[in-house]
């Protein structure tokens, strides 16, 4: 395929779209109960010291991550047997399940200790929705998009999260501009869960429209066709290919809960208002939305390997001097400036590796295979990533602990990258969908 035609064959934006609302959605549940950890902590789990009520909320978000996995085997491996699409309506009706169900729980103080049993509950179903979304999502991104397309198709996974982190910034910017601190506490964070569970109605409409990518997209293929597609292939290649994608994404994930935790950080640590905390997420989310797109067409064109090296160096580079300059200075101007150049970078990493892991991987494991690896890696280190930077925190007094705790994932992430091959497919002169293993690592 050359680049003129590639150029004319473009997705549908009602397909993107399909899939952008759920992801987004998904994500903005889970961030939405990261930026407002202090009042949900002080509902749920009330203690004398604000502190404990954090970490208790920190480890109920966490808690969340438990059941990634296991959605990613279930869901995921749903997506290579029946089909991308039926994947994805069934992720989403689960977080819509339990996105009305957390806003809609009762505090502490009415119901006892149902009250963060119930909370536990629902955050174990969005771990378990949001570890069988990433999979489906970004093979059917793949395998709708023109093959010299894939990397600018595929960074609307990455897009969509950044809209939700958007999204998320924007409605708790404008209530803590609206409200007080008490009608925060008191109501404020449930109406942002509320804001996002009111999509629900239309991307269940829209996801129910979508096409099927999987091989099933074809009626007329021949049986001897789809068993091939079912047939194993071999393990060794794809163990490799899955720790590279592991070590990369822990570097990601680390990096994207540690900047979705500066709203706990601006408040708890750096003591600077609520509004500005929520302007910060604004900033991360709004550079992340600019980004994203541009990072995945840039691989398309130069390549996976060089843009994430790029990005992966220069963020080795930034997290230090953007901490100590955020603490040296604690102003609102340098807070956002730092969270807005982290951010801008972060944005040439996270998205490509999704694209780099999804098409190192064959059709008939690529929902599952992703699905588990993603989920794997968010599940240890992303569902752990805020509690441990609280507790470090709190442990050695040291506030630039989340800023060495990020770089050393980052080692591992840039180490990773150094051993993994080329797999786009201008670069490699591939031109169809054969999987990649014999190309994909060193």
């Amino acid at each position: 395929m050359n680049d003129a035609s590639a150029a004319q064959q473009r997705i549908p934006a009602r397909h993107i779209a399909a899939v952008v609302v759920g992801n987004a959605l998904e994500f903005y549940d889970f961030l939405t109960f990261s930026f407002f950890a202090v009042y949900i902590g002080r509902a749920f789990f009330p203690s004398t010291d604000p502190t404990v009520s954090l970490l208790a909320t920190l480890a109920t978000f966490g808690a969340g991550f438990l059941t990634r996995p296991i959605g990613a085997f279930v869901i995921g491996r749903m997506g290579d047997r029946v089909g991308r699409k039926p994947a994805m309506l069934l992720s989403f009706w689960l977080m819509g399940i339990a996105i009305v169900g957390l806003a809609l729980t009762p505090p502490q103080s009415r119901i006892g200790i149902a009250a963060p049993l119930l909370v536990v509950f629902f955050r174990l179903v969005q771990g378990f929705a949001l570890g069988g979304e990433v999979g489906p999502t970004s093979a059917f991104l793949l395998e709708l998009a023109p093959i010299e397309r894939r990397g600018f198709y595929t960074a609307f996974q990455g897009w969509s999260q950044d809209v939700s982190t958007l999204a998320a910034g924007l409605v708790g910017f404008a209530l803590a501009n609206l409200l007080s601190a008490n009608q925060l506490q008191d109501f404020g964070w449930r109406i942002a869960l509320l804001a996002g569970a009111a999509v629900v109605p239309a991307g269940l409409a829209i996801r129910r429209s979508l096409p099927e990518t999987f091989h099933a997209s074809s009626p007329a293929t021949p049986r001897s066709a789809s068993d091939n597609m079912h047939r194993p292939a071999p393990l060794r290649p794809y163990l490799a290919i899955a720790v590279l994608g592991l070590m990369m994404i822990l570097g990601g994930t680390i990096g994207i809960y540690t900047r979705s935790y500066a709203t706990t950080y601006a408040i708890s640590t750096l003591h600077l208002k609520a509004n500005i905390a929520f302007a910060a997420t604004i900033v991360v989310g709004l550079s992340g939305v600019l980004v994203d797109l541009f990072s995945g067409a840039l691989s398309d064109r130069v390549g996976r390997k060089p843009v994430l090296l790029m990005s992966g160096f220069l963020l080795l580079v930034s997290i230090l001097p953007a901490f100590y300059a955020i603490l040296h200075y604690r102003s609102a101007a340098v807070f956002l400036g730092a969270n807005a150049l982290l951010a801008v970078i972060a944005s040439f990493f996270s998205p490509v590796i999704i694209v780099w892991l999804t098409e190192s991987l064959p059709a008939h494991i690529r929902s599952s295979g992703l699905a588990l690896v993603y989920a794997s890696s968010v599940t240890v280190f992303g569902g752990s990533t805020q509690f441990l930077i609280a507790w470090l925190i709190r442990k050695t007094g040291n506030p630039m602990a989340p800023a060495w705790y990020w770089t050393a994932a980052m080692a591992v992430g840039v180490a990773a990258v150094c051993l993994a091959r080329e797999s786009a497919p201008r670069i490699i002169g591939r031109s169809n969908d054969e999987p990649v293993e014999e190309l994909a690592i060193r």
